[in-house]
């Protein structure tokens, strides 16, 4: 990782983008539920991390001392996915995005406290920037009045989508703590199958007490389901990845890119063009994540000056 500084960095981005591809086609299926198409990602997830396990011969359970550590990062991870899934689902892809995206400042606080990680007034500033950002393409209705922003369905969808969100982001900001906690004495495909396991086996109880289980009956249906399983995948491998090498705080600053990439996708196919408000938020959002980048970059520079000396 010293070669390369901004690699970290670069996997977030790309995982960011995969991220909202998926996000985009879980807005176009509409009748599969979302806890349903959770279940299909873990499915995935299982079907490909199984032969890495096999590879690396890292088996099932992982090492004794860890497997708490995992149990908790599945469990954490496979919830904030149903529940951001079912806030894509009942809210605005924008209010959706934009709640997830406090989790810089959740993870940053998290890791002060659990992991002694450095908490300085640039991590503080940053993290203002980009829930400035955030709040500003968003324009939820709790600070910008009812008239702004339209709401899907009724306000207590929208409440429930809200709470979900919230819980998604608290929780997603606890995985991130936990993987780099463990860092990289486990590997990361055994964080990835606990993920999938954890969350299939909720998956499948939640859809058995809701009574929602129907497979999709349109191919196209079908087909957004296994590329929603397959970007999830690609997304999460690289952002395992960039986990293991970079500090919690500057990827969760970095994912902030998933909030740019959800407007490009929403002006090409969803045909919703963005306003003034949105312009400037994305602009805050990627003054906050180049802060970020270029920081870390000057760390490392005066980093290599000193062991020159």
């Amino acid at each position: 990782s010293t070669a390369c500084p901004g690699l970290g960095l670069f996997y977030t981005v790309l995982s960011a983008f995969l991220f909202s591809v998926a996000s985009l086609f879980l807005k176009k299926i509409e009748d599969v539920h979302s806890v349903e198409v959770s279940a299909f990602r873990c499915v995935f997830q299982m079907a490909f991390v199984l032969p890495g396990l096999i590879y690396y011969k890292t088996g099932f359970l992982g090492p004794k001392g860890k497997r708490i550590f995992l149990f908790f990062r599945g469990f954490l991870g496979s919830s904030a996915m149903i529940l951001l899934y079912y806030a894509f689902q009942v809210m605005p892809l924008a209010d959706a995005t934009v709640i997830t995206f406090s989790s810089p400042v959740f993870t940053s606080l998290l890791a002060w406290i659990f992991l002694k990680e450095k908490y300085s007034i640039w991590d503080l500033l940053f993290t203002l920037f980009a829930i400035t950002g955030v709040v500003l393409i968003a324009r939820p209705p709790f600070l910008f009045g009812s008239n702004v922003t339209g709401i899907e369905g009724s306000y207590t969808d929208h409440l429930k989508g809200t709470i979900a969100a919230i819980t998604s982001t608290v929780s997603g900001a606890s995985t991130f703590v936990i993987l780099r906690k463990v860092g990289k004495s486990v590997h990361y495909f055994l964080s990835i199958w606990y993920y999938a396991v954890i969350g299939l086996i909720g998956c499948v109880i939640a859809l058995f007490v809701m009574n929602e289980w129907r497979l999709p009956y349109c191919g196209k249906d079908r087909v957004l389901l296994i590329l929603i399983g397959l970007l999830g995948l690609g997304g999460q491998i690289f952002l395992t990845k960039a986990l293991q090498i970079e500090k919690a705080g500057p990827v969760a600053i970095m994912k902030t890119m998933d909030v740019v990439f959800a407007f490009i996708l929403q002006i090409l196919f969803l045909n919703h063009l963005p306003t003034w408000w949105t312009v400037g938020g994305a602009l805050c959002v990627v003054a906050s994540s180049s802060g970020t980048a270029i920081r870390k970059w000057r760390q490392s520079l005066k980093k290599a000056k000193q062991n020159e000396i």
